[in-house]
């Protein structure tokens, strides 16, 4: 074996996400891309603000000569003072350029956090379904990732946090608006995790932090609002990125960001800072930071997401499909018509539609697709849908 055994088993067990999207590649060059309905990977198609452009256009003919130079492991200081004054007003906090460091996207930020706050062995809980790469960047750093279940909407499920918290936990992981099933955890179910948290981590004398995961805090529908982390609990922690809502996911640029009343604001920024230089990021791209730096609460034309999810809600209901209309994502989490949910998807592979199943986000007996898809992909894949779940009725 010339590779670690660790590495092999993670290839063996490789994502349902990534491998759907081979299997679409195939699919494609058979049969032509314009018959295959690819709702496989999170890919966001629509362009980016237009004054991403301009800003990117005047960061690049503005370079002086040290603008490609070493920086701050934290980012330049000028760009964490923009991200504080938007996230002061978002987070309704009093954030300053000090409790922000830029990180190689939302992944990148959340490596830094837990690489920051681990010891071998310990725990973090996280709430299922959920992103499936959680467990992978957990084990990254020592600690062992272990899931929550949700209630039927998905929604957080205090009883069963609070029956998986041990003395082992040092961490509670989140991802609202949710990759897979679009959910938003409403600010009383915020109010109360933060209570039960510090309730129990005075038990086990320990902080136990909340990690947000927030790269789709902008991609929201029906005037829903995500509500603020920091408000809800002190030793909280955000890791987010300017993917989802501009449209950037290729630049590998967002932050972490403690929250200013945390207990040990001062030892956990000068860990995440060491840990993003050791983990091997050192800064996050120069070019971008001065991009965002000019575009904070700027979005993509979501209203154009919405109406995919409409358009896509409406087709599916009619034909018999169960699921929870997402208020936010570019997902849709419907629940399989028999409970194989690897069986069905690959009935709609026949079909030419590719989906993930449930199983790869611990979400069993349902499958996600992604509308971040051209119209005629929705469209044109309907009566594919259509004859899979009239299979199975």
């Amino acid at each position: 074996m010339t590779i670690s055994k660790k590495i092999s088993e993670i290839i063996a067990g490789s994502s349902f996400i990534r491998k759907m999207f081979e299997e679409g590649a195939e699919l494609k060059a058979k049969y032509g891309a314009e018959n295959v309905y690819d709702f496989s990977l999170g890919n966001p198609n629509l362009p980016p603000p237009e004054k991403f452009n301009k800003a990117l256009l005047d960061a690049v003919t503005s370079c002086g000569l040290g603008d490609h130079c070493y920086m701050p492991n934290t980012g330049y200081p000028m760009v964490c003072g923009s991200v504080a004054e938007y996230l002061s007003d978002e987070q309704q906090a009093p954030m300053t350029d000090k409790e922000i460091l830029m990180t190689c996207g939302a992944s990148g930020a959340l490596n830094v956090a837990l690489k920051a706050i681990l010891d071998p062995g310990d725990e973090v809980l996280t709430p299922i379904p959920c992103f499936v790469e959680y467990k992978f960047y957990a084990d990254n750093h020592g600690g062992i990732l272990k899931t929550v279940p949700t209630k039927p909407d998905f929604h957080l499920d205090m009883d069963a946090i609070e029956s998986a918290i041990t003395e082992k936990t040092k961490a509670f992981l989140i991802n609202s608006p949710n990759n897979p099933t679009g959910q938003i955890y409403p600010e009383g179910s915020l109010k109360a995790l933060g209570e039960l948290l510090e309730r129990k981590g005075r038990e086990i004398s320990r902080t136990i932090y909340l990690i947000s995961d927030e790269p789709y805090r902008k991609i929201v529908y029906d005037d829903v609002k995500v509500p603020s982390i920091f408000a809800a609990y002190k030793e909280s922690i955000i890791g987010t990125s300017y993917s989802k809502d501009i449209s950037i996911p290729g630049e590998r640029i967002g932050f972490v960001a403690a929250n200013p009343a945390a207990s040990y604001k001062t030892e956990l920024l000068a860990a995440m800072t060491v840990a993003n230089r050791i983990l091997g990021f050192v800064n996050a791209p120069a070019l971008m930071q001065r991009v965002v730096a000019c575009i904070q609460g700027m979005s993509v034309d979501v209203s154009e997401y919405k109406r995919k999810r409409d358009m896509l809600c409406e087709g599916l209901g009619s034909f018999g499909y169960e699921f929870i209309t997402p208020p936010g994502t570019f997902y849709l989490f419907p629940r399989s018509p028999i409970a194989d949910d690897v069986e069905f998807v690959n009935a709609l592979k026949e079909e030419r539609i590719l989906v993930v199943p449930g199983s790869g986000f611990d979400g069993p007996g349902h499958f996600r697709i992604a509308f971040c898809v051209d119209d005629d992909t929705i469209i044109n894949s309907m009566e594919g849908f259509k004859r899979a779940i009239e299979r199975y009725k």
